[in-house]
């Protein structure tokens, strides 16, 4: 098992002194640590980070896209994103109090799928899209 250390705080860039367990092994002092999937970064409040969730979100959308891409109908592909993907983008957020830029990368992540699905780059047309299929963003889930 590896142990680590963290502050969030004001003093959260202060130096602090080296841990040692009681086996002598020193415990490092990190920027980012996991917690059951989720990982919490070194803020002067308490902050997860997002860039996890957003590759879990592309690699398993990319792996239903490369595998029926084109060939199946939107519907299909939106309701393979809905069932699989959204989950590993909002996977522990509920942890962590977002801010509203935090939400705004959030949506912009799916957006920017939605932009490939339907191969255009105007954000109307995304936002038409969302709208005529019902596919709700991750700020108002």
């Amino acid at each position: 098992m590896e142990s680590a250390c963290l502050r969030i705080g004001p003093r959260m860039d202060v130096r602090c002194v080296t841990l040692a367990s009681s086996a002598g092994l020193i415990i490092p002092w990190v920027k980012e640590i996991r917690y059951l999937g989720v990982y919490i970064v070194q803020s002067r409040t308490f902050k997860c980070s997002l860039s996890s969730n957003r590759k879990a979100f592309y690699r398993s959308a990319n792996a239903i896209f490369g595998k029926i891409g084109h060939i199946a109908s939107e519907e299909v592909v939106l309701q393979l994103i809905k069932s699989k993907c959204i989950s590993s983008l909002l996977y522990g957020l509920d942890a962590c109090a977002l801010t509203k830029s935090e939400l705004s990368s959030l949506d912009f992540t799916v957006n920017r799928f939605f932009l490939t699905l339907f191969r255009t780059g105007s954000i109307e047309v995304v936002k038409n899209c969302q709208a005529y299929f019902e596919f709700s963003l991750p700020s108002v889930i």
